[in-house]
């Protein structure tokens, strides 16, 4: 499992994009960890699955109403990881209004949560490998904080928590 003072694991995420942009089109977009978090302090926090009740009524507003808080407390961007494709990401990130203060990162395959070490094994439930849930902060793509939640809680990865360890 990823622990504090750890590189974040090579992969690559999927963003989808609403608008075409410099390097962007409309649709998924390529998000390479390395070079997306190198020279930035990211709040990342992950999570089973988009449009959980839990995660769409605290996480993710969370982190959207605190998002003035990380930028003070010296946060360049947010991340929200989930095992979902990138077209469901971006109708989560619709639907809780993240615009441009939370990036909402797919990892379709798993791929970034098995690198990290920080899987949840839902088959029984027919959902496949997912995310623990999950906050950390990241300093130039090492591991500064982890908070890895307990099944079934949400206690430790929550917007609060990160932002007071951000803060210093």
């Amino acid at each position: 499992m990823i622990k504090v003072g750890d590189t974040l694991p090579s992969a690559t995420l999927q963003e989808y994009s609403e608008v075409e942009g410099e390097g962007c089109s409309i649709g998924p977009n390529a998000v390479d960890v390395s070079k997306a978090s190198a020279g930035k302090t990211i709040a990342l926090f992950a999570l089973p699955g988009a449009f959980t009740p839990t995660c769409s009524a605290k996480h993710v507003p969370g982190y959207v109403q605190h998002f003035d808080d990380f930028k003070a407390a010296g946060v360049d961007e947010i991340w929200c990881v989930s095992v979902n494709d990138a077209f469901v990401m971006g109708a989560w990130a619709r639907d809780q209004k993240t615009g441009a203060k939370v990036r909402m990162l797919a990892d379709g395959s798993a791929d970034f949560a098995k690198a990290t070490g920080l899987t949840l094994d839902l088959t029984g439930r027919g959902m496949g490998l997912r995310s623990n849930r999950y906050s950390m902060l990241v300093k130039d793509g090492k591991v500064a904080t982890l908070n890895v939640e307990a099944p079934g809680k949400f206690e430790v990865s929550d917007a609060d928590t990160l932002l007071a360890q951000a803060r210093g």
